[in-house]
This record gives C-alpha cells, structure tokens and sequence, in this order.
C-alpha cells in the first residue's frame, strides 16, 4: 500500500469525519455532480438534517435500576437504524456501502457495504443483525449490525454528532473477514479508501444527527 493511502488512512481514523472525506477525495477520483439537483444526495424520513435523532434510534443500555442511560429522560431505545435515501447517484455504481459514525467520540456505530447498485435506499430498522440488505461490519460495541447513539451525560462536548454517509463505487468490496478475524468499521474505511485509490469511489452524501443525554443541549449544535 502505498504512502498516500497509509497517510490517509491515519488521518481518517484519528482525525475527523470531515477529516476523512478530505483524505478519500485526495486520494483518488470521486466524481459526484456539481449542481445542486443533479448531484449525489442522501436524505432521511426518520430525521431532517441537521436535527435531533428520535428515540427509534437512540441504544438501549440499563442501568441497575432499569433506566436507559443512553436516552435523555431514561426512555427506553429503539434502536433501529433510520430510513436513508438516495437520489442521482452516479450511473456507473454497482454497489453502495453505509458508514454511520459518530465524529464527536470517534465511534463507528454501523458499517454496512455490498448494497446493490440498483437500491435506492435503505429502510428503517435495515442495520439489523444478519441484515438481507448487505453484508455488516463489526461496530464499536462489537456487535455485527447498527447500534444506536448512548453518549455519556455531562461529559463534554455533550452533544454528539452522528453523520451517515452513503458511499457509491464501481465494485463489489471485499474485506478478506472470516470468523476468527471479523471485518470492523476500521476495516471499512480501509477497503473504501483502498477502493478510492483504484478509482472505484465514484461519490458519497451525507447527513447529520444529533443527540445528548445531557439536559439543556438538545438541538444546540455546537455545544
């Protein structure tokens, strides 16, 4: 592998989400239109972008006494992946992959690639375990399907945000997983930015949620 994609791999892993796109775009051809209605677009009927994530998406993990502490008032979690959408993507895309990550905290929540090139999105509930809709990576629970949002409370920066991207390429990928040496969301972006390199990223879209379990900082970006 050469230098380019070590360095790239390096500043996606530890650096930013955005950090990331940076290093997939500098390291091989993305194409994706330039006009805002033909260009490759994500969307969800679950969030708007740029919003608070609903409970159906949100972990569930109890404490001693029951409570889900990963909700803000101790509800308890759906814990289903969100409807995604996907409009104008690119006409050579043979198959599609989905990362859902959470850029505050570094943690991949969902990974989920080989979709087909002829899906036009995935609905509610899609990341779970033994998903017919493609094949999933390990998450940074550990668990082989999506695993929604559980930040800590009053541990800052409180509000999390949670950014799905949907990546189109010209190839099938394959992650060399098996049993005793399970594909992870690290391997993922991996094989993607690998898949960049040979120029068979052909365009990604993204949104963004966000959550808190700590009052007083739902729906206040930034914070």
């Amino acid at each position: 592998m050469n230098t380019m994609l070590n360095d790239a791999f390096s500043v996606a892993r530890h650096g930013s989400f955005a950090a990331f796109a940076l290093a997939l775009s500098l390291s091989g051809p993305v194409r994706a239109g330039d006009d805002s209605d033909s260009r490759f677009q994500l969307r969800s009927a679950t969030f708007k972008n740029h919003t608070t994530l609903p409970i159906s998406t949100i972990h569930t993990i109890a404490n001693a006494s029951g409570v889900n502490l990963c909700s803000l008032d101790g509800s308890v979690g759906g814990n289903l992946s969100p409807e995604l959408s996907w409009t104008n993507a690119p006409p050579e895309t043979r198959t599609f992959a989905v990362i859902a990550f959470d850029t505050t905290a570094s943690f991949t929540h969902w990974g989920i690639y080989n979709i087909a090139g002829s899906a036009t999105g995935l609905p509610a509930g899609a990341g779970v375990p033994g998903s017919a809709y493609g094949t999933q990576v390990l998450n940074d629970f550990f668990d082989p399907n999506y695993d929604g949002p559980c930040p800590p409370t009053n541990v800052p920066p409180n509000l999390h945000h949670y950014v799905f991207t949907v990546y189109a390429l010209s190839s099938e990928l394959d992650l060399g997983a098996t049993v005793n040496f399970p594909a992870y969301g690290e391997t993922l972006l991996r094989s993607l930015l690998e898949a960049s390199m040979r120029g068979e990223l052909l365009g990604s879209a993204s949104i963004t949620g966000f959550y808190s379990t700590t009052p007083a900082t739902q729906g206040a970006p930034g914070r």
